[in-house]
């Protein structure tokens, strides 16, 4: 018998947010943002010429030569997203799990969303066999697959595919005819960026790769929704720009003026937001690394992150302490290790990943301190866990974790 998501669990509007960074505004951001206030008229669809430039120096930066005519922004990567997948048609292959946010915007359009497997090396990208694989399988059933949805830095799994697989990923989706969407919103939150070499599809397929790049994940506070897309510069990408702005235009998804302002100042990376990212992105990594040193301890399984501000943590081997809390299935385990830690803990059902298996994903962002102030400390320590309330917060997970033990 199927089960079904009790009220306040399950639907979509109740969806885990992404992971905060926990840290207080950039004083250049909020000035930014001020000195805009007064500005009361919307951006145009699509994002007036500052942040589209603005963007392009962005890309331009990472080995993306880009236009300010082939970049389309808007209030947050979903509205992005949404707008892409509508103008562009047929249905959409996904990794699993995915992001929490995927798998609707895809249904909410009336397409189908397929998920396939990730390697065992990591998320973010499916499996390149079985993607082909299910691609062949959903069209000979009467399916319409047209567009693989990837992730460069993944949520909710905190690694970055290597090279190799996302290469073969790219080679797989060409072969099967699918247009490449690539979420690359945790790029700038890898937690050893020398050590780790992210590959974007649009180096492999440039003329058949979007890029979505949400501000908020590294860039922005979360509360100023900003997002840039880039499309391909060939005819297809110039006509699917035009689609996408139509749908902008007609969801009325249009960022606001004093946030589009902040979008660009940020998305040039003056001094205080380029070394803001690199030291969040230190910080997580520290925290994230001691999240996984305790689940491994505690006999948890779980892939070493290597970006974002979490850790993606398979609790199965825990089967049995579990059942003694009466946790059986992923929607359970939300609510107890929830309520145990006092902070979210989204179970695996909400990246798409199977109800059965004990997965959840445990932010590091509320181990940094419960103040503007702890969390400003532990941003700017050279010993983060060994600050007091950053050791009291990862003392209280390893005594949850060793109970289930």
């Amino acid at each position: 018998m199927q089960r079904t998501a009790p009220e306040g669990r399950g639907p979509v509007r109740y969806g885990p947010p992404a992971p905060e960074p926990g840290l207080p505004v950039l004083p250049g951001l909020t000035a930014v943002l001020a000195a805009a206030a007064d500005r009361s008229a919307p951006e145009p669809p699509g994002g007036g010429p500052p942040v589209r430039e603005a963007a392009c120096r962005y890309w331009r930066s990472r080995g993306l030569p880009t236009d300010p005519e082939n970049v389309a922004a808007g209030p947050g990567a979903p509205s992005l997203l949404l707008a892409l997948i509508g103008a562009y048609g047929g249905d959409v292959m996904l990794p699993r799990p995915c992001p929490a946010w995927w798998t609707p915007q895809v249904r909410l359009l009336g397409r189908r969303a397929y998920h396939v497997p990730t390697p065992a090396e990591c998320g973010g990208v499916p499996d390149p066999y079985a993607l082909l694989e299910t691609v062949r399988r959903v069209r000979a059933e009467g399916g319409d697959p047209r567009v693989l949805l990837l992730s460069v830095a993944d949520d909710p799994t905190a690694t970055v595919p290597p090279p190799e697989l996302m290469r073969e990923a790219c080679e797989a989706a060409q072969s099967a005819g699918l247009f490449v969407v690539s979420d690359e919103t945790w790029r700038d939150t890898v937690h050893r960026p020398h050590q780790t070499l992210v590959l974007s599809p649009a180096e492999m397929l440039p003329e058949h790769t979007a890029v979505l790049v949400d501000l908020s994940g590294a860039l922005l506070p979360g509360g100023w929704p900003a997002a840039v897309l880039r499309l391909p510069d060939t005819p297809r990408g110039t006509w699917l720009r035009a689609r996408t702005l139509d749908v902008l235009t007609a969801t009325g998804a249009q960022a606001a003026g004093p946030v589009a302002g902040a979008a660009a100042y940020a998305l040039d990376e003056p001094e205080e937001v380029a070394a803001r990212a690199i030291a969040a992105a230190r910080l997580h990594g520290v925290v994230a690394a001691a999240v996984h040193r305790e689940l491994l301890a505690a006999g948890a399984l779980a892939r070493p992150p290597r970006a974002g501000r979490h850790v993606y943590a398979d609790l199965t081997p825990l089967r049995a302490g579990l059942a003694r809390h009466g946790v059986g299935d992923a929607m359970e385990l939300e609510d107890h290790l929830g309520g145990r830690l006092g902070a979210p803990a989204p179970g695996g059902q909400r990246f798409a990943d199977e109800l059965g298996a004990l997965r959840v994903r445990l932010s590091t962002g509320p181990l940094l301190g419960a103040t503007p102030e702890e969390r400003l400390a532990a941003l700017t320590s050279r010993d983060p866990l060994g600050l007091p309330h950053v050791r009291r917060s990862l003392d209280a997970l390893a005594a949850v974790l060793a109970d289930l033990m």
